[in-house]
């Protein structure tokens, strides 16, 4: 056996210094933890040495980059204690910033025994089946790299899936398609460029592997929510997935995002682990320490607490689990300079021993830390727990996926009575959700569609999910669409249906780019994407899920359209409000900053908001009364817009406001080409549609249209 020094505690994983290796793990409850080297087939086992606090740790002089190892823990296999140590289990280091290889389901990789109960433990090697962690050089040429650093009223964000995106962009080299370097190919940074989008929030691309029930069907885990490593980057997008190229990849990609003015938002899963319940594989953190890295039912450690719907729950509130995230979270930043996160399932990093509790140690060391405080931070604010659904109730610092935001604007567009009341809110930021604690309108982000779920011409296209391809006979998915199908279920070629297809997608669109807050776009829903009416496409790595770019005339007039709708929320001020709307003039002698009116034109009442039947009321907003400064300190001003809605099956003729100047119109979403009208003193506003006004001065432009 080859020598082995003591070498330090810290850093945690392996560090290589250019003479050997430092490997150091955190294994509380071990009685023995070996380092496993791998050259080819061959497996070299060498006892870690010291032992400082729970981290067990050496130096290996001689090994450096391109060394493929993993660990085997000694210890109590006690299920029924909560103690599942199996020597015979290769475990994937947690502090790995590199994989090689997938979980090969056909080898023996649980803990005990396949067929039997998982108190048995099986003592057959599994380490020809395991993936292995790689010492790779992280030095990398960022040249002048700096983040976007894009204000938070500034940020559009685009959701998209780093394979699904660019797999069939006819434009990419093939070679290139469905990878990290595809996202960073020139046709791809053109085309978001010229969309308008200021960040790209992307599909899990942490390690994760596929669930074996999916491989039995032909299936696999496409959305990535089944993270086995937090580090490294997942290497089925790489171009070449082998020595640490995916990290490098990854990187070329940041750069080249940024370098377009595009920052980069991870979807990040700290809830749960590709593990599993008490029945899943032993891949890494189970067979490393259980009690310390998952929550375990107190009474009967056997099984775990799952507030995920998946099996089992990371053990956040542990001080070891949540310095894991928060390494992981640094690493991410500085080494590979993303610049946020969106935080799946965030309710339940909020919960301490069961409750959810916003001033818990997870939020704290958020607060406190100098590097992670300073990125975008999104949650999704809600778990299948007790008292999950917590949208509205983050802290400081942090903005939210609005729930609330989504369920409100498919119901007022699908026509459902009493919602006018919620609507404003929802148009406006949401200050009953977000005003109390001190947080601005951006800590709603605003959406209608995102990847789980209807994509948004499905949303206008199916009332009914279609997830036969999944194999769990339409049962996966939610039965909650607040969807409407325009008429017909499915594809057609009704004209009449088209057409009001066309107007719902344009309204949707409209409405969230015209909202305060911050919106984000599913990626493909500006081109008429369709994903057949699945509405739980995780497990379809194919042409349901991927973006199809051989467009239709009528998708790429949404596309133009989307892109204009786009520039007009980033040159009016009044759309990008960093306070909330105070219904009155700031100095409280100027212009109201925001007037409810009816269709009459007169101003809206307390008991015209409670009225059931309401579906047409405008929205007047005085671009002269904003009050705010930009990033720069210097004060902001804007046009004054009028915003007409009518959500009812009629047309609703919309008296205008008196001004010294002319209302022009500038978007019609019943009739996107016809823009520049300037009518005198009352707008026919088809059923269904959304119009946009904009004030010009008297002697602007030509004279006023009939």
């Amino acid at each position: 056996m080859r020598e082995i020094w003591p070498g330090k505690p810290y850093p945690l994983g392996a560090t290589p210094d250019g003479e050997g290796t430092n490997f150091a793990i955190y294994s509380e409850r071990a009685t023995n933890v070996v380092l496993c080297l791998f050259s080819g087939d061959a497996e070299e086992r060498i006892p870690l040495p010291m032992r400082t606090g729970h981290i067990w740790h050496g130096y290996l002089p001689g090994v450096g980059i391109g060394q493929r190892y993993g660990y085997r823990v000694e210890g109590p296999y006690d299920p029924e204690s909560g103690l599942r140590f199996n020597p015979a289990k290769l475990l994937i280091d947690p502090y790995a910033r590199a994989l090689e290889g997938q979980v090969n389901w056909r080898g023996p990789v649980f803990g005990y025994p396949r067929g039997s109960d998982d108190l048995t433990r099986d003592d057959r090697d599994d380490a020809a089946a395991m993936p292995k962690g790689l010492i790779i050089d992280c030095s990398f040429d960022w040249g002048n790299d700096r983040p976007p650093a894009t204000p938070w009223n500034r940020t559009i964000i685009y959701e998209l899936h780093v394979k699904g995106f660019t797999k069939l962009h006819p434009e990419v080299e093939p070679a290139l398609r469905g990878t990290y370097l595809g996202l960073a190919s020139p046709p791809v940074l053109r085309y978001l460029q010229e969309l308008g989008i200021t960040a790209v929030e992307l599909l899990p691309v942490h390690a994760f592997t596929d669930d074996r029930w999916l491989r039995d069907r032909g299936l696999v885990n496409y959305w990535g929510y089944n993270t086995i490593n937090y580090f490294a980057p997942e290497a089925r997008y790489a171009v070449d997935p082998t020595q640490g190229n995916p990290v490098r990849e990854f990187k070329t990609m940041v750069k080249a995002l940024h370098a377009v003015g595009i920052e980069v938002i991870l979807d990040v899963v700290f809830n749960h682990t590709a593990e599993g319940n008490h029945l899943g594989p032993t891949l890494s953190f189970r067979g490393i320490d259980n009690q310390t890295y998952y929550r375990l039912v107190p009474a009967r450690p056997r099984f775990y607490v799952d507030y995920t719907g998946v099996g089992n729950t990371l053990n956040s509130p542990h001080p070891q689990v949540l310095k894991l995230i928060m390494d992981s979270l640094r690493y991410w930043v500085e080494e590979m300079h993303v610049d946020g996160f969106r935080f799946d399932l965030a309710t339940t990093l909020a919960r301490e021993e069961h409750h959810v509790d916003r001033l818990g140690s997870f939020f704290d060391v958020i607060h406190q830390d100098p590097v992670i405080s300073r990125v975008k931070l999104i949650a999704e604010p809600w778990d299948i727990g007790e008292d999950g659904y917590q949208v509205g109730r983050f802290p400081i610092l942090w903005t939210e996926w609005n729930g609330r935001y989504r369920d409100a604007v498919r119901a007022w567009w699908k026509g459902d009575a009493g919602l006018a009341p919620e609507m404003g809110y929802r148009l406006t930021g949401s200050s009953d959700l977000y005003q109390a604690d001190g947080r601005h309108p951006w800590a709603s982000i605003n959406f209608v569609t995102c990847h789980d779920g209807f994509t948004l011409t499905d949303l206008v296209s199916y009332n009914e999910k279609h997830n036969e391809a999944n194999g769990e006979d339409n049962r996966d998915g939610s039965d909650h669409n607040l969807s409407w199908n325009c008429g017909h279920e499915g594809p057609t070629d009704d004209p009449a249906i088209l057409r009001l297809r066309d107007r719902q997608r344009r309204n949707f669109l409209a409405t969230l780019l015209l909202s305060s807050g911050v919106p984000m776009i599913l990626a493909g829903d500006e081109i008429g994407r369709t994903q057949r009416g699945n509405n739980n496409p995780y497990c379809q790595d194919n042409e349901i899920s991927w973006v199809d770019w051989d467009l239709d005339p009528w998708q790429q007039e949404l596309l133009e359209w989307t892109k204009r709708m786009i520039r007009l929320r980033q040159s009016q001020p009044v759309l990008r409000r960093q306070t909330f709307f105070a219904g009155t003039s700031p100095d409280g002698d100027g212009p109201k900053d925001i007037t409810w009116l009816r269709p009459d034109g007169c101003e809206m009442t307390s008991e015209d908001w409670l009225h059931a039947g309401l579906h047409a009321f405008g929205m007047l907003l005085a671009g002269d009364s904003l009050n705010e400064l930009d990033e720069r300190g210097r004060p902001v001003s804007g046009d004054t817009l009028l915003i007409l809605m009518n959500a009812s099956p009629d047309p609703v003729r919309f008296v205008l406001p008196r001004t010294q100047g002319i209302w022009e119109l500038i978007e019609d979403t019943a009739r996107p080409n016809e823009i520049g009208v300037r009518p005198l003193a009352a707008y026919p506003l088809e059923s269904r549609s959304l119009a946009v006004f904009i004030q010009r001065g008297p002697t602007e432009g030509s004279a006023p249209a009939s």
